[in-house]
């Protein structure tokens, strides 16, 4: 009797000490090792806001209103597993946030100049994070209207109107004029305002540069070229494209001095030049193209490392003739082969089903474009525009996105040329079971990182990518709702990642 006590007080005594020693010191299986799998690519939409094309959906909305639409946009592009949003933030020559540089937007309450009574721009920023969202702030260099040419009509503290001088008129429309010196210098401090103030990820600008042309109507700055050009320039053509240029050397040099880590990007008109007047153009015959007509020299951009991506709105289908996507795709990946440029697509969700071309009615046409970029070298993702257009799911594009192409998550692909080193691997504090399976907790010991990624252990023994969570503000981020298989053990990997997306060595959980 004595003897079998002693034996249970033995196996009690022994139990205990086995509880005592963490799950990780009991080495009875031994952690899995497998490559982490995850995808790296750019998915990206457009939110405009000119003319309230995505948000606000109209003008005038009370704020409480305003966030919700914004908030449940946000919701949706999480939804379908994109990692970025581009918001026209600056439509024209005006602000979604208290600026030095131009005046309210009338898009927010219908009043150029009238106060929100918030500040969209942090609220926006914010929000974006929360979900993992990059921000990439997109503004309208020059353009001051869209369907007038009367100073008298913008609001009395408009800049163009202290200083009519910097404008222009060309058809129905004000511009800065990109030949003033002092203008350029503006447009720039405008841009800088907002590098210096908001935890932007990327300045944005897309294809407005010198307007479209209007037949037999030229651009009436003959009198600007011969007061700053024409000394260093013969033709004026010339000089309208280094006034461009000089802009966008002009507002990289002025982000890089201010925030390193801020991206620039632009997302220019899809045909650089044509072949026939050049023979380095593409084999396209677009009846407009950046180089002559918009005055934008896309190829001196990447080649001077004045933009760490470029997006060109390919905005035509495969096989398209006079520009096809096909075509245009593989050009722009030559043109930044050997070049820090990221190249993404721009992609026309606007025209699926609604376009002459019968391509856009096809179901497959957006996702053989979706498939050419990614067996184009080069090509590390899409742009989408626009929101709107996405969200109408047409041909039930949006559900296919969700269910197919963008079905798991992805990371943005990191630029090594933006120096930032790696954080260290994140320190898993603590693993609790809760009744939508597990929760990590994680120590916020590290100030580089911006958030984490979740691996699992899959039954090919890889690591895949589950989900993104942003770093929290205190002392510990938590990881809720891991997927936890009640009968067996699960295998997690979490990475660190900075706000360049460099990832650290993976820290390992086993869950039971």
């Amino acid at each position: 009797m004595l003897k079998k006590i002693s034996m249970t007080v033995l196996t009690l005594m022994l139990m205990f000490v086995f509880l005592l020693i963490p799950s990780s010191s009991l080495a009875a299986r031994p952690v899995p090792k497998g490559k982490l799998e995850s995808t790296r690519e750019m998915r990206a939409v457009w939110i405009a806001s000119v003319y309230n094309l995505d948000w606000p959906s109209k003008k005038g909305l009370p704020v409480a209103e305003q966030k919700q639409e914004f908030i449940r946009l946000l919701d949706e592009i999480k939804a379908m597993n994109m990692n970025a949003v581009i918001m026209q933030i600056k439509p024209t020559a005006d602000a979604f946030y208290p600026s030095a540089y131009g005046p309210w937007s009338e898009y927010l309450t219908g009043t150029q100049g009238k106060d929100p009574g918030y500040d969209p721009l942090e609220f926006m920023i914010k929000e974006a994070h929360k979900r993992g969202l990059e921000f990439h702030a997109w503004f309208n260099p020059y353009r001051i209207t869209m369907n007038h040419t009367d100073l008298s009509r913008l609001s009395a503290d408009h800049p163009a109107r202290e200083h009519p001088d910097w404008t222009i008129a060309y058809g129905n429309q004000l511009y800065y004029n990109p030949g003033i010196p002092e203008a350029q210098d503006f447009i720039v401090g405008g841009i800088e305002e907002v590098v210096k103030n908001y935890d932007i990820d990327a300045v944005h600008m897309d294809d407005y540069f010198y307007p479209n042309k209007i037949a037999g109507v030229p651009f009436p700055d003959q009198e600007t070229y011969e007061t700053y050009g024409k000394k260093a320039f013969t033709h004026i053509e010339d000089w309208r494209r280094d006034n461009v240029n000089q802009l966008v050397k002009q507002i990289n040099d002025t982000i890089k001095k201010e925030k390193p880590y801020v991206k620039f990007g632009i997302s220019p008109f899809g045909v650089w030049r044509n072949i026939k007047d050049d023979p380095t153009g593409s084999n396209t015959t677009a009846g407009m193209t950046n180089y002559d007509d918009l005055y934008a020299d896309t190829r001196e951009w990447i080649q001077q490392h004045d933009i760490d991506y470029v997006t060109p709105q390919i905005y035509w289908s495969i096989g398209f003739q006079a520009a096809d996507y096909d075509v245009l795709t593989k050009w722009w990946s030559n043109e930044v082969k050997g070049e820090p440029v990221h190249l993404y697509i721009g992609q026309a969700a606007y025209k699926i089903n609604q376009n002459s071309d019968p391509a856009w009615s096809d179901p497959e046409e957006y996702f053989r474009q979706i498939e050419l970029n990614r067996q184009t070298q080069l090509v590390q993702g899409s742009m989408h525009f626009s929101l709107k257009d996405l969200n109408r799911n047409p041909l039930n594009v949006k559900d296919r996105l969700i269910e197919e192409s963008y079905r798991k998550p992805a990371l943005i692909p990191e630029m090594p040329w933006l120096h930032q080193k790696a954080p260290k691997k994140p320190i898993i504090q603590s693993v609790k079971k809760t009744a939508d399976g597990a929760a990590l907790q994680i120590k916020n010991d590290h100030s580089t990182v911006s958030y984490y990624a979740v691996y699992r252990l899959t039954n090919k023994g890889t690591y895949e990518l589950l989900q993104t969570v942003r770093k929290e503000k205190g002392a510990i981020t938590t990881i809720k709702d891991l997927p936890v298989n009640q009968k067996k053990m699960d295998t997690y990997k979490i990475t660190a990642l900075n706000r360049l997306h460099h990832e650290s060595k993976p820290s390992t959980k086993i869950v039971k």
